[in-house]
């Protein structure tokens, strides 16, 4: 299995980063019944108004290849588009569990 953690700190005001990382998480968290080899999305939105970063989702596949399965798939891609036009940065980890 293999643990997919990616985050997001997107531009704009507070308002208009908090409405695009709540539409963002609601795509994502649409994901898992739309495929199949995403065992699990959990989305985060951050609460710290300390913190830069705004977004974090955790996704579990059976493997490292199905990463690249899950980005390329139509649902994610549509997710993605959401967040695009104002990610700022994005950093991701994976790795075997």
């Amino acid at each position: 299995m293999v643990k997919h953690i990616v985050t997001f700190k997107l531009k704009g005001d507070a308002d208009t980063r908090r409405k695009v990382a709540s539409d963002f998480a609601a795509a994502l968290l649409a994901l898992p019944a739309q495929i199949d080899c995403l065992q699990s999305m959990e989305v985060g939105l951050n609460e710290n108004p300390a913190e830069d970063w705004d977004v974090v989702l955790t996704a579990i596949v059976p493997t490292l290849a199905d990463v690249e399965v899950y980005a390329k798939h139509p649902a994610h891609v549509a997710a993605a588009s959401i967040v695009a036009p104002h990610k700022d940065s994005r950093a991701c980890v994976d790795y075997t569990i």
